[in-house]
């Protein structure tokens, strides 16, 4: 009796030596630190996940709370829904098996009605007759609590290559014909669909992918995502991610500080207006660089080969970093 009650006095003593609200996993190696919404505020945030902040993750069902939003030449302003498991809908939609399928993540804090949708919808439907899914995970992005969002990312991401999966199975297509871009955590994001979708997808763009809480977390994009995957820096060490994620690394103007901006915010944006712009009228050509710090020091880059930023068509087979300048204004491209 005497050892059970000094064993019960250990127990007590142990568990109340641990903190009220322990950390469990962490993301990054700096705790603490600022990382701006859509509208350019900052937020101070916590890349380390704690034992309270899983009830915020536990929230937010994939399954049930993503919004896939269907736009072609034919309904290329109001959207028709599409929706996992109902076979019927789609032929009520304009969806078309024969087309390209454009699949388009937001960030943070943002919704299917953002910028980056705004524009790179009219512009993909210019440039080709594609299907364009936009994915509405707001139910899992639109929470304060960072660490959760980060959580959700990797959620949301693991469900879209279901619903892919399933569309795939009931219309034929394969993974060949897609293209996934994603902005911020939606970069991430679409690695995350790649690597889960049954089979490789053709082409996935990562536009500004987040830094903070992504350097250490091993669901951060990956080149081997799909058969060619690139990655477009522009506010690099900012909010965006500074190192290599893809076949192909982009750094326009050094990866910071785009020419015509003031803010992050305006940095961070800048990554789909150039992709935007590549897709409608190409140019952009980037010079061959050996390492990221050339590209990011000024862009002297001595290493043989250009490649174009961006475009309809993936470039399989390409790979290395890239450097490029652009114009102050819309033709952003120098050619």
């Amino acid at each position: 009796m005497a050892a059970f009650g000094l064993l019960l006095l250990f127990v007590v003593a142990t568990v109340s030596a641990l903190p009220a609200d322990p950390v469990i996993l962490k993301y990054d190696e700096n705790r603490f630190g600022y990382v701006r919404g859509p509208d350019g505020t900052p937020h101070l945030v916590d890349s380390w996940m704690k034992v309270s902040d899983l009830s915020e993750t536990a929230r937010y069902n994939p399954l049930r709370q993503n919004v896939y939003h269907l736009f072609t030449r034919e309904n290329p302003t109001v959207s028709q829904p599409l929706l996992i498991g109902n076979v019927g809908l789609i032929g009520l939609t304009n969806y078309d098996p024969q087309r390209r399928t454009i699949v388009l993540l937001h960030g943070w804090l943002d919704t299917a009605t953002a910028d980056f949708n705004a524009v790179l919808v009219p512009a993909f439907l210019e440039a080709e007759d594609v299907n364009i899914i936009v994915v509405d995970w707001s139910a899992g992005s639109n929470t304060a609590i960072y660490i959760s969002a980060i959580g959700n990312t990797v959620r949301s991401g693991e469900s879209v290559a279901d619903f892919i999966n399933w569309l795939n199975s009931v219309t034929g297509v394969t993974p060949d014909r897609y293209h996934i871009v994603g902005l911020g955590l939606g970069g991430h994001q679409a690695g995350i669909i790649g690597r889960n979708v049954d089979g490789e997808i053709a082409y996935i763009t990562a536009l500004d992918p987040a830094s903070y809480g992504w350097v250490l977390n091993s669901n951060k994009f990956k080149p081997e995502d799909g058969q060619y995957t690139e990655v477009i820096h522009t506010n690099a060490g900012v909010q965006g991610y500074v190192g290599t994620l893809g076949d192909v690394d982009f750094y326009p103007n050094s990866g910071v500080n785009m020419p015509g901006c003031i803010t992050p915010a305006c940095d961070h944006a800048r990554s789909y207006f150039y992709f935007a712009e590549s897709l409608v009228s190409g140019g952009f050509t980037g010079r061959r660089c050996a390492t990221t710090t050339a590209a990011m020091g000024g862009g002297v880059c001595l290493a043989r080969g250009n490649l174009n930023l961006g475009g309809i068509e993936p470039k399989t087979g390409s790979s290395g970093i890239y450097h490029l300048r652009t114009n102050s204004r819309p033709p952003f491209s120098r050619g």
